[in-house]
């Protein structure tokens, strides 16, 4: 059997596959298992997966219409006997790349956004549930092409290799490190529709890491991120004492987890590197409760302190569904929602855990 796993929505999605590339791989040990991502970041995730074969990446909305046709066209000469699309992926067009690659058979849930047409470019679709986790969701596809869950317990897996270690290991030695506690930070998010707003603000950061510095120096700071995050780093630096915060330089994600591995707690709003954070075992995890953050897409096999936020409370699907559209409401009522919550109840879920 060929199977195509496609995983386009984003780098922590592709992560939470993880557990149905393994399931996959008990079920068909014989099979080919490849897996379609469109950021560097998720292939970072799976190029040393052993579950998988291959790991075809294109920049799809950095390309024209054309070559992105041309690209996932080009996957029909696979022979594909099945694709699957993983959850969440709710807009159309991950539906038509499942058309354009192949597949004999091509599998997808069921989205609020969903017409006619994405039922005519899958050959069968399951329903999502917005109470179980994505990699619960994932596992229904098993069931549904015949096969079933093989293992007793599942972990998000990322796999390192002994240069992502000593990287990591020669990075803290020579920042004189070793033994500290770390905090690690990443202050950023997706950047696709509108969900930058579910960022915590910059200057709340900024306010707590001056905090730390003052009444905790015997916590450092890493401060960790992509391109994206460039220009908010400096930000919160220049109020920073530098002998006990920094940035995380690194070069691509598998640098990055060997440092988040080390860290001693990691704090972020519900983004890729949350996920990474839990796939890493982080211990004294803490997530800020956004809008975009629900049962589906909570830190997986990782305990967790979530700092509550007073405006969302709770009401997350009130604000961010996978309907293929962006987080709901005004940017000045997310802004605010992100800014209900405070300095002092970050700092209290720190300083409780370490």
């Amino acid at each position: 059997m060929k199977i195509l796993v496609i995983s386009l929505a984003g780098i922590g999605d592709t992560l939470i596959a993880t557990p149905l590339l393994r399931e996959l791989r008990e079920n068909y040990p014989e099979a080919t298992i490849d897996v379609l991502v469109k950021e560097a970041g998720a292939r970072d995730f799976l190029e040393r997966n052993p579950n998988v074969n291959h790991v075809f990446h294109k920049d799809l909305l950095k390309c024209s219409a054309w070559e992105r046709v041309r690209f996932v066209w080009s996957l029909r000469r696979e022979r594909y006997q099945l694709s699957i699309n993983t959850h969440p992926q709710s807009r159309i067009h991950y539906r038509i790349a499942a058309w354009l690659a192949g597949a004999e058979v091509r599998i997808s849930h069921q989205y609020e956004c969903f017409t006619w047409i994405d039922r005519c470019l899958i050959t069968g679709s399951l329903p999502q549930d917005y109470t179980r986790h994505s990699i619960e969701n994932n596992f229904d596809i098993l069931t549904f092409i015949g096969g079933r869950q093989r293992l007793a317990a599942h972990s998000l897996e990322f796999v390192l290799d002994p240069a992502d270690e000593q990287f990591a290991e020669a990075f803290l030695a020579q920042h004189k490190l070793l033994g500290r506690k770390i905090l690690g930070i990443h202050c950023g998010s997706g950047g696709t529709k509108n969900l930058p707003l579910k960022r915590w603000p910059l200057k709340s950061y900024a306010g707590l890491v001056r905090q730390l510095n003052r009444e905790r120096p015997d916590l450092h700071i890493l401060l960790f991120g992509g391109p994206e995050e460039t220009k908010d780093h400096p930000v919160i630096l220049a109020q920073a004492s530098p002998e006990l915060t920094m940035e995380a330089r690194t070069k691509n994600l598998r640098e990055t987890g060997a440092l988040m591995k080390r860290c001693s707690a990691f704090l972020s709003v519900d983004t890729a590197l949350m996920h990474l954070a839990a796939a890493l075992k982080v211990p004294n995890q803490i997530v800020i409760e956004a809008p975009t953050l629900n049962v589906t897409n909570l830190p997986y096999g990782n305990p967790f302190t979530m700092v509550k936020n007073p405006v969302v409370n709770g009401h997350n699907l009130d604000y961010y569904r996978y309907d293929g559209g962006d987080i709901k409401g005004t940017r000045e009522e997310l802004i605010a929602a992100m800014e209900s919550v405070k300095i002092p109840d970050v700092f209290a879920a720190i300083t409780k855990l370490i």
